[in-house]
């Protein structure tokens, strides 16, 4: 049994002989001769004893015993990690089963599975790929080779693009220009250093909505109608206050006009129910000859009331002045005339108990003093309308100007 024993493990374990050289630097035989099995490994201690009597050494030279303990120890990693394989197999497959479908994968899970593919080889991977085929991974990986050195994302098709800046300044000077064509403004484009063709400059205005010249000619925004009539406009409208009199609280009315260019206004009436002969009559003080307030205007904005009628309008259009009527419900369209209302209302009348119709007059009185002299405008550079000095001064004791009770202040320095 011994002998049987001996024969079947000779393969690992050999004994060397003098007739069988040694290697210098392993000192493992390079023959074979007889057969010794240690005591130390797979025999009992009883048998290896009887073993090494048939079998007596012949050489007491030291054998290696690393080369023997790597083998085995390589063949027990390798069966340990065939179970975890198949194990992890099986729990793909079970995982498949109960998906019942073809599952999806996003761009980074294709990535990671072509990388380890790759490492892996077609052979192997036909006996242990189950989600996908080996093909597939393959040619994932071939995907992401070619993807590396795609340089599509760094150009794009066709000729270069417009930069921003001749786009924007295309749609600029059709905006600003309602009667230039292409031609023109390409012409104007050359001017500038620009080359652009006609259909190009087609094309960026039809995708910006813009309509072509004979057709922006008939359309003109509000906008543009005030910038271009700027210093002939003003805007007419009234407000209302409520005022204390010896009937109790009486509710007044204020008609003032605004010049649009100057911001300039003037208080024309004041009376508790506006009626048509009394309008003729502030139509006349506004329109004099001499001193009236829009001597130079040619159009007056105002809206739907009643108090605007016809007489009113006739006597405005006897001095060139064309009365402009807004469109009900539409308060940003006389934008500067409500923005005068609200300042005279928080700045003053809010903040005061009106006793009396001078009491009203006064105040309203004080304000527009203080609204051309006094008070800087953002409209106009944050400048005064009226200054009281040319140039203020830099030096001199700082003075503080009070009105209605200190609702109005003005800082000022002393002239020298």
């Amino acid at each position: 049994m011994a002998t049987k024993l001996a024969s079947f493990c000779g393969c690992l374990f050999v004994a060397p002989t003098r007739q069988m050289p040694f290697c210098p630097k392993t000192r493992v035989c390079r023959g074979f001769s007889r057969i010794r099995l240690y005591r130390s490994w797979i025999l009992s201690p009883a048998a290896a004893e009887t073993l090494a009597k048939q079998h007596p050494r012949s050489d007491h030279r030291p054998v290696n015993h690393l080369p023997f303990f790597l083998i085995w120890l390589a063949g027990w990693v390798n069966r340990n990690q065939q179970s975890v394989i198949e194990y992890l197999q099986e729990e793909v497959r079970v995982l498949k089963e109960q998906l019942g479908k073809k599952p999806r994968f996003n761009d980074d899970q294709r990535r990671r599975l072509a990388a380890k593919a790759r490492q892996i080889g077609l052979r192997r991977l036909k006996e242990i790929a189950a989600i996908v085929s080996p093909r597939t991974l393959l040619d994932w990986h071939q995907r992401l080779i070619a993807r590396k050195y795609d340089g599509r994302a760094k150009r794009s098709p066709g000729r270069p693009s417009m930069p921003e800046e001749v786009r924007a300044l295309i749609l600029r000077m059709a905006a600003e220009n309602r009667t230039w064509d292409y031609t023109r403004i390409q012409g104007a484009l050359q001017n500038l250093g620009h080359e652009v063709g006609r259909g190009t400059i087609a094309k960026v205005l039809k995708e910006a909505g813009v309509d072509p010249a004979p057709d922006r000619q008939k359309r003109t925004t509000w906008k543009e109608f005030l910038r271009t009539h700027w210093d002939v406009l003003a805007a007419a409208d009234l407000f209302s206050v409520e005022v204390w009199t010896a009937l109790g609280l009486v509710r007044y009315h204020v008609f003032f006009v605004i010049r649009l260019a100057t911001r300039e206004v003037h208080i024309a009436g004041i009376i508790p129910e506006p009626h048509g002969h009394w309008m003729k009559q502030m139509a006349r003080n506004l329109t004099d000859g001499l001193d009236g307030f829009m001597r130079g205007c040619r159009y007056l904005l105002h809206d739907w009331a009643s108090v605007f009628g016809e007489d009113f309008r006739m006597i405005l259009q006897a001095v060139g002045i064309e009365s402009i009527r807004l469109p009900a419900r539409s308060p940003n369209l006389n934008a500067f005339a409500e923005r005068f209302v609200r300042s005279i209302k928080e700045s003053c009348l809010d903040g005061m108990v009106l006793v009396g119709e001078s009491s009203l007059r006064r105040a309203t009185s004080e304000l527009v003093f203080h609204y051309h002299a006094e008070r800087n405008h953002q409209g106009l550079g944050n400048k005064i309308i009226r200054p009281e000095f040319a140039e203020f001064p830099n030096e001199g004791a700082i003075n503080c100007r009070n009105r209605l009770g200190g609702l109005l202040r003005y800082y000022y320095r002393a002239a020298a």
